[in-house]
C-alpha cells in the first residue's frame, strides 16, 4: 500500500492551500490583493454546509505553490471577561473570556479545474509552524467537570502570564512552565446525517482532539465526509498534559500555519496522525477502555498497510514497540492515541 511520505507517491499528489487569511479581522487576501473571504463561525460547531464559506487559492496545474493556510485564534478581553491582570478568581467574579474560534475553509476547485476534496478522500493537514500570539492565557477548574467532577466544589480561573522569549508560564507558585501550543481542535465537516453537531465531542471528523503531540511539525489526517472538507482549527492550548484532567489546558491565542493537501492515495474512514518520528493511531469512545481497543486496532491496521508483517506480528509489535498514551479525559468522548516509532517500521518489500 502507499507509504505516508513516500516520494513516489508525494509527487503525483494535488496541493490545495490558502493564502493569508487572518481570524477575527475578518478580511483575506491572495497574491493579488484580491479579497478572498471573511467567513469566521463560532467553534461550538461544525457546519454540514454553507454557501458563505471561504474559498480559497490553490496550486496551478504546474504545482507552484503558494502560500499555506494562516490562521490566527485570539482571546478577547471584553467587559465581564477574563482580563490579563486577574490571577485567581471565582466565577463570581468574572467569566471565563474564551471562545473556541474557527475559520472554515473549503477545499475547492479553482478556475483551471484543479481538483478537490471529495468524500471518500483524506485531508492531510500538516501544522507547519504555531506561534502564540499573546502574552497570557488562563486554566480553570468547577464543579461536575473535569476527571474528578465531585471532587472541587468551587469555581476557580487562574491567569498565566506567557514569556514569549523563554517560551514559558509563569505559574503563580513559581514555577516557569515550558510552553509546547498546539490547536486542541482541527477538523472537518462531520457526513451530512448527522445533521449541524457540536464540535466539542471528537469524532471521526476530528474536532476537540486536543491531543499535545499535534504540535508544529505533525501530520493530522482526516476522512473527507463533504465536497471541499471544510477545514477549520481553533482551541488554542499553550501547553497541555496528557489528559488535560481538570477540563482546561493553558487556554491562549495562536497563530497557526498549516499546507492542507487532498490525499486520494489514502483510503480509511478514521483519523491518524505522524509526528517527525512516530506514526499515530486514535482512539475515541465515551469509554477509555473502549477508547484504548481502537487506537491499539488501528494501529495494528496501519501497522499491517505500511509493512510486510502479518496481523499477529503487527499485534506483538505494538506491545513491544507502541506506546498507548491517554490523549484527554474530558471531552464526552474520551482519547487514547498509540505512537508508534517509525523506525521499528520496515516498509514493504517491491513487488
Amino acid at each position: 500500500g502507499p507509504q505516508v511520505g513516500d516520494p513516489a507517491v508525494e509527487r503525483q499528489l494535488v496541493h490545495l492551500e490558502v493564502a493569508g487569511v487572518q481570524q477575527r479581522a475578518g478580511r483575506g487576501a491572495d497574491e493579488d490583493g484580491e479579497r478572498i473571504g471573511d467567513r469566521v463561525v463560532d467553534g461550538d460547531e461544525l457546519a454540514v454546509e454553507d454557501p458563505e464559506l471561504l474559498p480559497v487559492a490553490l496550486t496551478d496545474r504546474e504545482g507552484v505553490r503558494r502560500d499555506p493556510v494562516l490562521l490566527e485564534l485570539r482571546l478577547d478581553e471584553r467587559e465581564g471577561q477574563l482580563r490579563p491582570d486577574e490571577r485567581d478568581v471565582g466565577l463570581e467574579a468574572q467569566e471565563v473570556g474564551h471562545r473556541t474560534d474557527v475559520v472554515l475553509v473549503t477545499v475547492g476547485e479553482d478556475d483551471a479545474g484543479d481538483p478537490r476534496a471529495e468524500p471518500g478522500d483524506v485531508l492531510a493537514v500538516e501544522i507547519l509552524d504555531v506561534q502564540l500570539r499573546q502574552d497570557w492565557g488562563w486554566n480553570m477548574i468547577k464543579p461536575l467537570s473535569g476527571t474528578l467532577p465531585d471532587d472541587f466544589h468551587e469555581t476557580r480561573i487562574l491567569n498565566i502570564p506567557l514569556d514569549r522569549t523563554r517560551m514559558v508560564g509563569r505559574m503563580p507558585w513559581g514555577l516557569d512552565l515550558p510552553l509546547k501550543p498546539f490547536f486542541g481542535v482541527m477538523g472537518v465537516s462531520p457526513p451530512p446525517a448527522w445533521g449541524r453537531i457540536s464540535s466539542l465531542v471528537p469524532r471521526a471528523m476530528g474536532g476537540n482532539i486536543d491531543n499535545k503531540e499535534l504540535g508544529a511539525g505533525a501530520t493530522l489526517y482526516l476522512p473527507v465526509f463533504v465536497p471541499g472538507a471544510m477545514f477549520s482549527c481553533g482551541d488554542g492550548h499553550g501547553v497541555q498534559g496528557d489528559g488535560e484532567v481538570c477540563i482546561t489546558a493553558l487556554e491562549t491565542g495562536l497563530t497557526g500555519t498549516f499546507r492542507l493537501t487532498v490525499r486520494k492515495d489514502l483510503p480509511g474512514a478514521w483519523p491518524f496522525a505522524e509526528t517527525p518520528t512516530d506514526l499515530m493511531s486514535i482512539g475515541l469512545h465515551e469509554s477509555l477502555d473502549e477508547a484504548m481497543r481502537q487506537a491499539v486496532r488501528e494501529m495494528v491496521r496501519h501497522v499491517c498497510d505500511r509493512t510486510d508483517l502479518t496481523r499477529n506480528q503487527a499485534y506483538m509489535l505494538c506491545s513491544l514497540a507502541g506506546n498507548l498514551r491517554i490523549t484527554q479525559t474530558v471531552d464526552g468522548n474520551k482519547g487514547v492515541h498509540m505512537l508508534m516509532p517509525k523506525r521499528a517500521l520496515k516498509p514493504k518489500r517491491a513487488l
